[in-house]
């Protein structure tokens, strides 16, 4: 049995009060390839900042995002560049790709307690990504880049100062990922982890080190489809 037949009932989550969501790749799913604009406009960045042509600024751009955790902590590392500035122009897109989905709104008002989204962007881009989505009215509060004092996942200081701020016990809380390296911190701290995949396992977009294995222990949950695993958690199935 795979980790994708592992349905969850009402009672494995019976005992969550926080639900912790990331944003890409998360709330909507992979195919909508929204990032895929974002990570455009960080190419394009790099090679403006340092004079690169667009293909030596990619390798660059993939090597901070790889050594450091995201694009962002790279460039802030090795060349003291102005954060504001990168997230404003690297979250210039068009969410008029993003389709609402009104049944995902249903299954996260249903679900009881608090929600928040924790994002390695930033406030806007998840604003308007949940907007897009219809869903943001569902949410309680937003942690984003730029609270994390721009330090990204899968930092352990990144978690604890969400956690701490918000006053989370983790024993009652559950996080959703789509990067398995972001949800070792999360088990380690006592919380249901769900990691999200895209349909049929198919990463056309992903990393190869990005993707789960079945040696991922700090994963509990592999869903394809985030309403039908929410809706099992709110209805008696």
């Amino acid at each position: 049995m795979t980790q994708l037949d592992r349905l969850p009932t009402k009672a494995d989550f019976a005992h969550v009060t926080d639900w912790v969501f990331d944003l890409d790749n998360t709330l909507y799913p992979h195919h909508v390839n929204l990032f895929s604009q974002i990570d455009r406009n960080m190419t394009a960045f790099v090679a403006t900042l340092l004079r690169l042509d667009p293909a030596a600024a990619k390798t660059l751009q993939k090597q901070y995002y790889r050594d450091h955790g995201t694009t962002l902590q790279g460039l802030m590392i090795h060349h003291d560049i102005d954060p504001n500035d990168f997230l404003e122009k690297a979250h210039a897109i068009d969410y008029s790709v993003v389709p609402a989905d009104p049944a995902l709104g249903d299954a996260i008002r249903a679900l009881p307690g608090r929600k928040f989204i924790f994002t390695n962007g930033s406030v806007k881009h998840a604003e308007m990504t949940a907007r897009a989505l219809g869903i943001l009215d569902h949410f309680d509060e937003i942690f984003d880049i730029v609270a994390a004092d721009y330090v990204p996942k899968p930092a352990g200081d990144t978690y604890h100062k969400f956690m701490s701020l918000h006053r989370v016990d983790t024993n009652h809380a559950a996080m959703f990922e789509d990067l398995p390296r972001n949800l070792i911190v999360p088990k380690a701290l006592g919380m249901k982890t769900v990691l999200l995949v895209p349909r049929n396992f198919e990463y056309e977009f992903a990393e190869a080190w990005e993707k789960t294995t079945d040696g991922d222990a700090q994963v509990d949950y592999v869903t394809e489809d985030l309403t039908g695993f929410l809706t099992r958690l709110v209805s008696e199935v």
